[in-house]
């Protein structure tokens, strides 16, 4: 897809935090600033591997303020604002916006379970119009964790309803099937779809999908550049090989622990582990398996400062 708004590599960004467990918004800008050095398009921040569910809305407040004061471009952050609660969805998507972002991922409201299609219409329709305009909604399509998800009627309702707002999905689906139906439907639109899954990016562009969000972009997104770069071509099609390797060497342990540990690494820094419950540190026979797999994969991941 062209001129997609965050088209390309867009790494779902860790959250750094102190031993304490408060947040540590200087390691993760250092952390933004590489991932952009290595080929990210745009950093969706505040998501599921950021631990956003895990902080208070304050908390994420200063995360989008702080990384924007240490001179993380707005225009490059995609922050996850959507919550249960339609008053802290509107207050962060319209704090986002003020800062200069281009676009909010929003999960639906998850903790009422089995909602109707009018309902979720309506819960989207009220913070869109509180939020007032000025940046882009994106959903956020993650059926295994928030059980809520988007489906085809869903979505052609809120295009309908709010046509140049409602502007994207990113899909965790891992359903490839599910991906390609959103392209096929909406893509023709200016409808961008994102892969949650590198193991799928390169078939989602050749379906007309608009690139990734994903977790593993914080150690692989080198390659997930040189995927979205060559994806016509062999040698995006060499690199998609090693992406999934990637993929899943660090989908073998829990997720977030694991790239957490895969960021001390690199760094040499332990604190990127440090980690809010109910997630916990990896072992060190956990640690040992998820190294061994990762560098097996064949990537090659540039020293972070």
């Amino acid at each position: 897809m062209n001129d997609a708004v965050f088209g390309g590599v867009n790494a779902a960004v860790l959250t750094a935090m102190h031993a304490d467990l408060s947040v540590d918004i200087d390691r993760m800008a250092a952390h933004c600033r590489w991932l952009l050095a290595q080929g990210c398009n745009n950093l969706a921040i505040l998501g599921t591997t950021g631990e956003a569910n895990s902080l208070g809305i304050s908390e994420r407040i200063a995360v989008m303020e702080g990384l924007v004061e240490r001179g993380i471009p707005a225009a490059r952050l995609l922050p996850g604002t959507g919550t249960t609660a339609i008053p802290d969805t509107v207050l962060l998507t319209r704090r986002a916006a003020e800062l200069g972002c281009r676009g909010a991922l929003l999960l639906p409201p998850f903790y009422y379970k089995n909602p109707s299609d009018d309902g979720l219409v309506a819960y989207f329709s009220e913070v869109i119009q509180r939020t007032g305009g000025g940046i882009r909604i994106y959903l956020y399509h993650f059926p295994q964790q928030a059980v809520v998800g988007f489906g085809l009627d869903l979505v052609g309702r809120l295009l309908k309803a709010f046509p140049g707002v409602v502007k994207g999905i990113k899909d965790s689906s891992g359903n490839f099937a599910n991906s390609k139906a959103y392209a096929d439907h909406f893509a023709r639109d200016g409808f961008e779809v994102y892969a949650g899954d590198d193991s799928l990016l390169r078939s989602l562009l050749e379906s007309g999908g608009a690139g990734c969000i994903t977790a593993a972009a914080n150690v692989n997104c080198a390659v997930g550049a040189k995927v979205y770069a060559n994806w016509a071509s062999p040698s995006g099609a060499e690199a998609q090989v090693i992406l999934t390797a990637t993929r899943k060497a660090v989908t073998s342990v829990p997720l977030i622990s694991g790239l957490k540990s895969l960021v001390a690494r690199n760094t040499g820094d332990p604190r990127w582990t440090n980690i809010r419950p109910p997630h916990l540190k990896l072992t060190a026979a956990q640690e040992a398996a998820l190294f061994a797999a990762f560098d097996a994969s064949g990537v090659q991941l540039a020293r972070a400062a």
